[in-house]
């Protein structure tokens, strides 16, 4: 059986030119040749046109002389040129703030650290997986430690991060560790 080439099948093939004579040919390629020229021209032209229109239309604007300054000879502003400066202030509030205190009243037990934080970043039941987490806490730069607590469903193995004087540092640790894909820390109350 002979190869068939399925190569030239799969290409289309190219469609036939009509016969038609020379001189036929020669006027169809030279219309659209001498078609380009007169256009770019008719383009070229309008171009032009408006431009100069457009010039026309800025010269016939009114023209925004300014008023004739006096001669000065020095080059330094003249006194008169200067706004007079106000006798009063217009404003009062400036002075009223300067010379009043304002009264605040304050709860000082709010103020007072609510005492220390803590951040756990995991409770594991297996020792390894703790220590696991605690070794990718210190890659990160901060020391924590793991906590072997029994509860009523078992031994758990806590990382534990602290103690923190306030929680706003502690929020400031947990947000380092969440850059480093350490997610999950939670802060509590120590006490």
């Amino acid at each position: 059986m002979p190869q068939k080439d399925y190569v030239k099948t799969a290409r289309p093939k190219p469609k036939a030119k009509p016969k038609a004579s020379s001189a036929r040919r020669g006027n169809a390629r030279s219309a659209p040749q001498a078609r380009w020229p007169w256009l770019l021209i008719i383009i070229t032209v309008m171009l032009l046109l408006s431009f100069g229109w457009f010039l026309w239309y800025l010269k016939q604007q009114p023209e925004s002389v300014p008023a004739p300054a006096a001669k000065v000879t020095s080059t330094k502003p003249a006194a008169d040129d200067l706004p007079t400066k106000p006798v009063a202030e217009p404003y009062q509030y400036i002075k009223d703030l300067e010379n009043n205190e304002v009264q605040v009243d304050v709860d000082l037990s709010k103020l007072e650290p609510q005492g220390p934080y803590q951040m756990q970043c995991g409770s594991f039941r297996q020792a390894e997986q703790a220590e696991a987490m605690r070794a990718q806490i210190a890659f990160a730069g901060f020391a924590s430690i793991v906590r072997q607590t029994k509860g009523s469903n078992g031994v758990w193995f806590r990382v534990v991060l602290g103690p923190y004087d306030s929680k706003r540092q502690a929020t400031a640790d947990r947000n380092r560790l969440q850059r480093q894909n350490i997610n999950g820390c939670q802060i509590w109350n120590w006490t």
